[in-house]
C-alpha cells in the first residue's frame, strides 16, 4: 500500500485539530485538558525545529559557501537575493495598499464595535508590550541595524535564535575565510561541516515524522484560546481584505515561478506544502526554516550554494505577507478611527514597512510591533496606539498564521528564482529518514 505524502497527512492532523479543539470548548474542563496534555506536544515540535535551527544555518551555509570555490558567485548570488527580496516585499505592500483603499473595511467598523474592541484589549500586556518594543526599535540609531548585525560573541548570538543575523553574518565571515586559506587547509574543517549538515537534515526527516500530531496539538490549542466570536465576526471584511491580499500574493509567486523558472506552479506549491502548513500552524519562519530548507533542496532542486544563503536571510529580512498586512491594518485603523491617509503618507507606510520588515525577528507576533512603527511613521496619534492596536489584535492571531506562510512561499520562490539566474537548478533528490537504516540494523 502507497504511503499517504506528508501534507496530506499534517492537512488531516489540522483538520482534526481544529474539530477537537472546538468540541472542547463545549466541555468544561476541555481548555484544561488541551492546556495540559495536548499543547505541549505542539510545543515540543516547535522547540525541536527551533532546537536544529542555527545548527543547520551554521553547516549548510558554509557547505555552500566552501563548495563555491569562487568568491565571486557568492557575491552575485548575494546581490540578487536582496534586490528580488526588495522586489516582492513592494510588491506586497502595494498589493495590501490598493485592496485596503478600494475595500474600506474601516469603515464598516461603528463605535459601538470600537469601544467594546478598546475595552478588551487596549490595556492588554500583548497590546502594551508591542507599543513598547516598538518604541526601543524606533530609538534606535540609524546604523543600528548593521551594527545588530555584528556579534561580539558568536556562542552567545548561537544560544539565541532571535541573533539570527548575527550567525549569518559570523557564518559568511567563517565560509569565506575558509576559502582565503585555501582548499588543502580548509577540508578537515569543510569534512566536519559536510558530514553536520547530513546529520542535522536528517534530524529534519526524523521530526517531521511527528508533524501531523503537532499541528492537530497546535492547531487544538489555537481554537480553544481564541477570542470572542462576536468581535472575530465585526472584523471579518478586515481580516478578508488581508486574506485576499495574502492569496494575491501567492498567485503572484506562481506567475514568476511559472514564467522565469519554468516550473509547474501547481507542482511548486505541492512540494513546498509540508513547509506552508507549518508555517500556519508555527506562525514563525524560523521554526519553519529547516524544513523550507529541506523541501526546497530535496523537492525543488535548488542548489545547497543557493539554498543555504538565500533562505536564512529570507527567514529574518523577508516578510512579504507580514509587510502586506502591515499597509492594510495602518490604513483600516485610520479608516476606523477617522485619521486621514493621503498619497504622501501611504508612500511612506511603504518604505516604513520594507524598513522594518528588515529588522523584523521571525517569531509570532513581531508583525503587531512593526505595525506601531509604521503607524508613527504617518504622524498616527501616540494616545491612539492602543486603541489602534486593540482594533485589529482580535484576529491577529489567526492572520499571523496566514502571513507566515507567505513569509515562507516567498522565501522559497525567492531560492528559485536566484536559483534558476545563477544556473543552480537542478533535479530534485529525496532523501527520506531511513534510507541507511540497514546500514546500522
Amino acid at each position: 500500500m502507497k504511503k499517504m505524502e506528508l501534507h496530506w497527512q499534517i492537512l488531516i492532523g489540522m483538520f482534526l485539530g481544529i474539530l477537537f479543539g472546538f468540541a472542547m470548548t463545549q466541555i468544561s474542563w476541555g481548555r484544561d485538558f488541551v492546556s495540559d496534555w495536548v499543547q505541549p506536544l505542539g510545543t515540543i515540535f516547535v522547540k525541536l525545529l527551533k532546537l536544529i535551527a542555527i545548527p543547520l544555518i551554521l553547516a549548510s551555509l558554509i557547505k555552500g559557501i566552501s563548495d563555491l570555490k569562487d568568491i565571486s558567485k557568492f557575491r552575485n548570488i548575494g546581490i540578487r537575493t536582496i534586490v528580488i527580496y526588495v522586489c516582492t516585499t513592494i510588491v506586497a505592500i502595494t498589493i495590501g495598499l490598493i485592496l485596503v483603499n478600494i475595500m474600506r473595511p474601516g469603515d464598516g467598523i461603528s463605535q459601538d464595535t470600537i469601544d467594546r474592541l478598546t475595552t478588551a484589549y487596549a490595556n492588554d500586556s500583548g497590546v502594551t508590550s508591542k507599543i513598547a518594543e516598538a518604541t526601543k526599535q524606533k530609538e534606535a540609531g540609524p546604523l543600528s541595524f548593521l551594527e545588530n548585525m555584528v556579534p561580539d560573541n558568536a556562542f552567545k548570538s548561537m544560544s539565541d535564535n532571535k541573533l539570527m543575523l548575527q550567525v549569518i553574518f559570523f557564518t559568511i565571515f567563517m565560509g569565506i575565510s575558509m576559502l582565503l586559506i585555501g582548499e588543502k587547509k580548509a577540508k578537515p574543517l569543510k569534512k566536519f561541516f559536510d558530514a553536520l549538515n547530513d546529520v542535522v537534515l536528517k534530524m529534519v526527516d526524523l521530526i517531521m515524522l511527528t508533524a501531523p500530531v503537532a499541528v492537530f496539538a497546535l492547531l487544538a490549542s489555537v481554537v480553544v484560546s481564541s477570542s470572542d466570536p462576536d468581535l472575530l465576526l465585526a472584523l471579518l471584511k478586515y481580516a478578508g481584505v488581508v486574506v485576499l491580499g495574502l492569496f494575491l500574493m501567492i498567485v503572484f509567486y506562481i506567475i514568476v515561478v511559472s514564467t522565469y523558472a519554468k516550473i509547474n506552479p501547481f507542482w511548486f506549491l505541492k512540494e513546498i506544502s509540508p513547509a506552508q502548513l507549518l508555517a500556519f500552524s508555527t506562525s514563525s519562519s524560523a521554526a519553519t526554516l529547516p524544513v523550507t530548507m529541506e523541501r526546497v533542496e530535496e523537492h525543488i532542486g535548488v542548489d545547497k550554494e543557493v539554498s543555504s544563503f538565500v533562505l536564512p536571510v529570507g527567514a529574518t529580512i523577508n516578510m512579504d505577507g507580514t509587510s502586506l498586512y502591515q499597509g492594510v491594518a495602518a490604513v483600516f485603523i485610520a479608516q476606523a478611527l477617522d485619521f486621514d491617509l493621503g498619497l504622501g503618507a501611504q508612500l511612506i507606510i511603504v518604505l516604513t514597512a520594507l524598513l522594518a520588515s528588515i529588522g523584523s525577528a521571525a517569531v509570532p507576533g513581531a508583525g503587531m510591533v512593526m505595525l506601531v512603527i509604521v503607524l508613527e511613521s504617518v504622524g498616527f496619534p501616540a494616545d491612539k496606539l492602543a486603541i489602534g492596536l486593540a482594533l485589529i489584535f482580535a484576529v491577529d492571531r489567526p492572520l499571523d498564521m496566514c502571513r507566515t506562510i507567505i513569509n515562507v512561499t516567498g522565501d522559497a520562490t525567492v531560492a528559485t528564482i536566484v536559483a534558476k539566474s545563477v544556473g543552480k537548478l537542478g533535479k530534485p533528490h529525496v532523501e527520506n529518514w531511513d534510507d541507511h537504516l540497514d546500514e546500522v540494523k
